[in-house]
């Protein structure tokens, strides 16, 4: 029985090119997409060979999956989940969630035992090895966030303007000494997209507005946080305002920040990137919410319809690519710095 590796090697390119022809979900030069369906014809492929695609024969479950480090719990991925799983309900599907840290094998295995229809890939990477695994075996995916990888259809918050509108806010308010608290290191190192796009927002920020934007990245360890606090409040001149994306400690961060003696809004403005709708400890707070609801339901949207496009090879999902406009939440302005105390 043919695969889709035995298609990619009799026409002469990359298992990914062939889910691509497959779904539509890339643009194909006229020449290469001939190759494919004369390969596919020669050898009697047919996606998913066991025919599992085919609406009879479904399983009605889409994968969700989450990289997690074992002990270490995501308000924002336990939220997604349930989003996620409401959202797929309204199409007639359940959702079965997998957590391994680097996601390779477990996708791998699904995809092949035929247990579910499609994926929902979280926390992407810029050069995700989860995307390989999944294109080569012809698996329908949808993305929630992107790094630099146009082939599969996703949706994300756009990270780098709501960063950098975040930023000009605060600098419109008088602001010029600015920290910018960014995601965990170890999100960084492990190049998530919504990580790299935040850091991005923050330098183009300070270039438009020059101000002073003095960037850090958080840490994933709770204990070490207060030590990356006191480093970033302890620059001189004074920084009056923060603004913060990683809000995975959000409720420690804040106590840090009284146990210094600063009181916030009084002496340090804090302004928040991406928190969750609803969080009582982010509403008092200027910031940009995370639209959790909206991304869900595209997403999950956007991985039914590639489990047709990829049975029936009528091209990718309409709205591949969503990057979602943030806002500032209506009613909490970043307050002005505190007046300059006479010297």
């Amino acid at each position: 029985m043919a695969t889709i590796k035995d298609v990619a090697a009799r026409a002469g390119v990359a298992p990914s090119t062939v889910s691509y022809v497959l779904t539509g979900s890339r643009k194909i030069s006229d020449r290469t997409r001939e190759a494919v369906h004369a390969a596919i014809a020669e050898l009697g492929y047919h996606p998913r060979a066991s025919a599992r695609t085919l609406r009879g024969a479904r399983t009605d479950v889409l994968v969700l999956a989450v990289p997690r480090k074992p002990g270490r719990y995501r308000a924002v991925d336990g939220r997604f989940a349930i989003e996620i799983s409401d959202a797929a309900r309204a199409h007639g599907y359940d959702v079965l969630m997998t957590t391994e840290p680097d996601g390779v094998d477990g996708l791998r295995r699904i995809a092949r035992s035929g247990l579910a229809d499609a994926a929902v890939l979280m926390a992407v990477r810029e050069r995700d090895p989860r995307i390989d695994a999944v294109s080569e075996l012809g698996f329908p995916t949808a993305l929630l966030g992107h790094g630099d990888e146009p082939g599969l259809p996703w949706v994300d918050l756009d990270w780098e303007t709501a960063v950098r509108l975040a930023v000009r806010r605060t600098a419109a308010a008088g602001h010029r000494h600015i920290v910018f608290l960014a995601c965990a290191d170890h999100e960084i190192d492990a190049r998530r997209g919504y990580a790299l796009h935040g850091l991005r927002g923050a330098r183009e920020a300070a270039r438009e507005t020059g101000a002073e934007v003095r960037i850090h990245p958080s840490t994933g360890a709770e204990e070490r946080l207060g030590d990356r606090l006191r480093t970033a409040l302890a620059a001189r001149p004074a920084p009056t305002a923060m603004v913060v994306q990683h809000l995975v400690l959000l409720p420690r961060l804040l106590a840090e920040v009284a146990a210094l003696g600063l009181r916030v809004p009084e002496d340090l403005a804090v302004v928040l990137v991406g928190s969750l709708p609803d969080d009582p400890v982010a509403e008092p707070l200027p910031r940009i919410e995370l639209p959790v609801g909206r991304m869900s339901r595209e997403v999950v949207r956007l991985a039914v319809e590639s489990v047709g496009a990829a049975s029936d090879a009528s091209g990718g999902p309409e709205g591949t690519r969503q990057l979602i406009a943030p806002h500032m939440a209506p009613g909490r302005p970043v307050p002005p710095p505190p007046p300059e105390r006479p010297g």
